[in-house]
């Protein structure tokens, strides 16, 4: 524990990870000096997970009202759908979380200074703060953080820069659903937004590049395709567009499958970094496409300056952004830690979620294990066959020999929920046949993990009803 109560950190950002820095090193002794250009609170509260997830939530019970696998019992009628209304509710609790989360716990905290302004580094040691009421201030640090995150990137389209094409951003805050949407981008961000559309009342295309979610195990990409075509959403795979135009209020894509029209047009084709602003290179600090590259310490190329979250070159998840600013916190000032992504948990929301975590099949292969794998359709989990809705599998991936446990992969209703489990049994090294004899309470869909272990060596469908 260090007790330097001189030690001197700026941080540069809001965000998950530059809160989590800043509290941590506050806790160990430091000063903090944190420094925003924009909103605080970065993208998660603003216009990431907690928007996205509200407005997910409103499409999923705007689709059940619509039909559900219930309905020759319970009568169904499409909903009338007031997106003002939905917005005003879906903003009102990303502020509160905003003032709850960030704002408040800045307002409160006598060691951190928050600066209203854009920081450009002069040397490892200093930096220039560009002042958004005016002026500029000159901020001396013992040692630094970067946690400027990231924004949609926008793809080199002929014509598209200069339309009025939605990013995720955008999307969250539109007051109305469109009649017509076609959605660039085949990742957990372009899907999320393309399926709440849909579900809210929108006419779907989505153009994949190559196909649905292409750096996950084939078998997820088609579950999810075979769930928006159940849905009337218009996938089209190896698909690129040529040229964007906007007149009359009307979009026109031309791709390799034909021109095709609507009246907003989403581009959600992955994020870029906010380094550019920093000068970066200048002091030496490296960056790969703009991300910034850290070591295990989550420290840069330059001694005593660290970095976490989007910005960097770990994956983009609020939670990965949070756990490397509070190591980064313990590194910054005087401790040891790390942070170990061997059993990241991974979830999309759409319906049926997807969630991922530890090795796909592939990768384990691609590191020289010698692999076992058990794919289980959903018509063999109770949960799935009591809900009416067994579209979906678990796969799990084990070592062939000591049937340890490598990696899950799960698209089924709450998928998010029961992944955590089998993060745990992962960071455990537990075996399949462990799981497998595992207590699971019935009729939740995370015994599907205990039944799916049960495969590696059973025929589940043999099995009684509860599955001892």
């Amino acid at each position: 524990m260090s007790n330097d109560t001189n030690l001197h950190i700026a941080v540069i950002g809001s965000g998950g990870a530059a809160m989590a820095a800043a509290l941590k090193a506050v806790e160990r002794g430091a000063r903090i000096t944190l420094i925003e250009r924009g909103t605080i609170g970065g993208t998660c509260v603003n216009t990431g997970c907690v928007p996205s997830k509200i407005m997910i939530r409103a499409a999923h019970i705007a689709h059940l009202r619509k039909g559900s696998p219930f309905d020759e019992g319970i009568s169904a009628k499409a909903p009338k759908v007031d997106r003002s209304k939905l917005l005003q509710q879906q903003q009102a609790r990303v502020e509160e979380l905003r003032d709850n989360k960030y704002e408040s716990i800045l307002r409160d905290h006598t060691a951190i200074t928050v600066l209203k302004g854009e920081a450009r580094f002069v040397d490892a040691n200093n930096l220039e703060v560009n002042l958004n009421d005016g002026g500029e201030q000159t901020v001396h640090f013992d040692r630094a953080f970067i946690g400027t995150g990231v924004r949609p990137a926008e793809p080199q389209i002929p014509g598209l820069a200069d339309t009025p094409y939605l990013t995720s951003t955008s999307a969250l805050v539109l007051d109305t659903v469109p009649e017509r949407l076609i959605v660039i981008g085949a990742g957990f961000v372009a899907l999320e937004l393309a399926q709440a559309f849909a579900r809210l009342g929108s006419d779907v295309t989505v153009l994949a590049r190559s196909r649905l979610l292409s750096s996950e195990d084939p078998a997820i990409g088609e579950a999810i395709e075979a769930a928006f075509k159940r849905e009337g959403i218009k996938v089209l795979r190896q698909t690129q567009s040529s040229r964007v135009d906007y007149s009359d209020n009307e979009f026109t894509v031309d791709t390799n499958s034909g021109s095709l029209r609507a009246d907003q047009l989403l581009v959600a084709t992955g994020r870029a970094p906010n380094t550019e602003a920093l000068n970066l290179a200048g002091i030496g600090v490296e960056t790969s496409r703009g991300a910034i590259q850290v070591d295990e310490h989550l420290q840069t190329t330059v001694p005593g300056v660290y970095a976490a979250g989007d910005c960097t070159d770990q994956p983009q998840f609020v939670y990965v952004a949070a756990a490397g600013g509070s190591r980064a916190a313990v590194n910054m000032t005087g401790g040891e830690a790390t942070l170990d992504l061997s059993a990241m948990p991974g979830v999309m929301f759409t319906d049926p979620q997807v969630a991922t975590a530890g090795l796909t099949e592939a990768e384990a292969l691609k590191r020289g294990f010698s692999v076992d794998s058990r794919m289980l359709e959903l018509e063999n989990v109770p949960r799935a066959l009591v809900n009416f809705d067994t579209h979906g599998f678990i796969r799990m991936v084990a070592e062939r020999d000591s049937g340890r446990l490598l990696g899950v992969q799960a698209v089924t209703a709450e998928a998010g929920e029961l992944i955590q489990t089998a993060v745990m049994a992962l960071r455990a090294s537990m075996t399949v046949q462990e799981i497998g004899d595992e207590l699971f309470p019935y009729l939740t869909m995370v015994e599907g993990l205990k039944l799916c272990a049960q495969s590696f060596t059973k025929d589940v469908s043999q099995l009684s009803c509860c599955a001892g």
